[in-house]
């Protein structure tokens, strides 16, 4: 099990970041909360991850604490639930406003995200209302992280995509939302001094 990795950052691709960990390249899927964290390319950084092997995969997925990735077990632990839904809550909503939704039975909240469907939406209501109880989250709501950056001199050894509108639009992609979906709600709130990941938060928000 690889439970933390410390390197550096070497691209950023929401959502996928690459993290050089002793000459090792490890690609590491995050939700979009954890990744707006993340510091810049070239610079060093902790995370938290969780492992999942499948029988065509291995996949690696990135969090910034580990408060959003003990919520992201007990998401996947819901039947029919899997990493990729679990990874797009996450990117759709921070950890203290899922708790709220679960807690007040929001299944209409739920469904605005993409693969959830109003029986997804009840069925994870159901089964997390009671595990999520005592979920603590007074790391989260303070915004405090252990993704703290580290020196690091690097940054001018990568490079990183400039293509502003593409990025967000692959990332939605990336998140389950359809290409039409995708394209139409970044155009639209898309400024002229949004950065991609400004842009990601902004189409996501916009969504809900």
């Amino acid at each position: 099990m690889i439970g933390r990795l410390n390197g550096i950052v070497a691209e950023k691709q929401a959502p996928l970041l690459l993290l050089e960990v002793s000459g090792i390249g490890y690609e590491v899927q995050m939700p979009m909360t954890s990744f707006y964290q993340m510091p810049e390319v070239g610079e060093q950084v902790i995370i938290h991850t969780h492992f999942v092997v499948r029988e065509d995969a291995q996949l690696l997925y990135g969090f910034a604490n580990k408060i959003e990735r003990e919520l992201f077990r007990e998401i996947i632990k819901a039947n029919g639930v899997g990493p990729k839904l679990g990874l797009a809550i996450l990117s759709g909503l921070s950890a203290s406003q899922f708790v709220q939704i679960v807690s007040n039975s929001d299944a209409s909240a739920l469904v605005k995200l993409p693969g959830i469907g109003l029986k997804t939406a009840e069925r994870l209501i159901i089964e997390l209302k009671d595990r999520l109880k005592n979920f603590t989250l007074q790391q989260q709501d303070s915004l405090a992280t252990d993704a703290q950056p580290l020196d690091g001199d690097l940054g001018s050894t990568f490079i990183e995509t400039v293509d502003v509108e593409q990025d967000a639009i692959d990332a939605l992609l990336a998140l389950g939302y359809k290409q039409n979906q995708a394209t139409k709600i970044v155009k639209k709130v898309k400024l002229p001094e949004m950065d991609s990941e400004a842009l990601i938060k902004a189409a996501l928000k916009a969504m809900l």
